[in-house]
């Protein structure tokens, strides 16, 4: 029997993102393979989570990459965003919560390159004047990260509708980082 490494990382998300805390044996079940055959492919639970972190990079990437930061207003782009993200959210969760991914000298260059990315557009938005300049770009790419996970988290704990993740998320980003006219 073939296992698909691929398929083998998505029950791994699927599980973690509900509980973080699961043991290589419960991920092995999870992807319905023994542990033997999950430790062939993952040394450990290290490996494992190093794996799913490039896997969460990639798909956040995507995503950066289908909401096409740079076309049209800032607005309508965030809210691209979002929707691209959703899919992923669980597991973007789950990854900014482990520690061991951003501790030492030896952290994965890719969450630099999405920091860059969606700074970048949260600078255009200020730029265009779309979005409150006493806010950095930085602030807001990790309150955007927040609001991410959190929404992640508060659907999958049946505390928020899945169907209300897109507008919970952006309006209240966007009420917090939206210009004011009054101003």
């Amino acid at each position: 029997m073939t296992v698909d490494r691929e398929q083998v990382l998505r029950s791994a998300a699927a599980l973690l993102t509900r509980k973080s805390t699961a043991t290589m044996d419960e991920v092995a079940k999870a992807a319905g393979i023994g542990r033997a055959t999950l430790h062939r492919h993952f040394a450990g639970r290290d490996a494992l989570v190093r794996a799913l972190e490039n896997l969460g990079i990639q798909e956040f990437e995507a995503a950066l990459d289908a909401a096409a930061l740079d076309e049209g207003p800032s607005e309508q782009a965030l809210r691209r965003l979002i929707a691209a993200v959703e899919l992923s959210a669980g597991l973007l969760s789950f990854l900014v919560t482990e520690n061991q991914l951003f501790e030492g000298d030896e952290m994965n260059e890719g969450w630099n390159r999405l920091d860059a990315r969606v700074a970048a557009f949260f600078r255009r938005g200020q730029e265009c004047g779309e979005f409150r300049i006493d806010l950095t770009p930085a602030w807001l790419t990790e309150a955007l990260y927040g609001l991410v996970s959190t929404g992640a988290w508060a659907v999958q704990a049946g505390r928020v509708a899945g169907q209300d993740f897109q507008y919970m998320i952006v309006e209240l980003l966007l009420g917090g980082a939206r210009r004011s006219v009054e101003q």
